[in-house]
């Protein structure tokens, strides 16, 4: 791989945990706010999901992917990424408390770190690949 392909890279790989963080920044404040404002937190924490997930898949279509995959085509494959890290990252968490008796923190770490890894290569890889972009 030549510099320019890997300076590339590592921008991409920046810019996808600055999406990220921020989404779920974004996620944090925003169910905080509903849930403080009266929202069941049932409701609260799901409409600041589908908040976060909104502005997290147009920040990395647009940003991170620089936003020439056809909607039609990335958003369902987005969506699905989301749910099987999210039950990646459920699985993970059991196993690293019921087998490995991680603590709260560690457990909280591990998964974080595994399923961002896992976005971000299902998101280079199949979601925003290069070759699935739009005339």
């Amino acid at each position: 791989m030549n510099q320019l392909a890997r300076k590339f890279a590592a921008v991409r790989l920046i810019r996808f945990a600055v999406v990220g963080i921020g989404a779920a920044l974004l996620f944090f404040l925003l169910s905080w706010a509903l849930v403080s404002a009266g929202l069941p937190p049932f409701a609260g924490s799901v409409i600041a999901y589908m908040l976060a997930f909104v502005v997290a898949y147009s920040a990395q279509r647009g940003w991170t992917f620089e936003g020439r995959h056809d909607h039609a085509h990335a958003l369902p494959r987005y969506l699905v990424t989301q749910l099987v890290c999210a039950v990646f990252a459920g699985l993970l968490a059991h196993v690293a408390v019921s087998i490995f008796s991680a603590s709260p923190l560690v457990m909280s770490a591990v998964i974080t770190v595994a399923a961002g890894a896992a976005s971000y290569a299902l998101s280079s890889a199949w979601v925003f690949r290069d070759d699935q972009r739009a005339a």
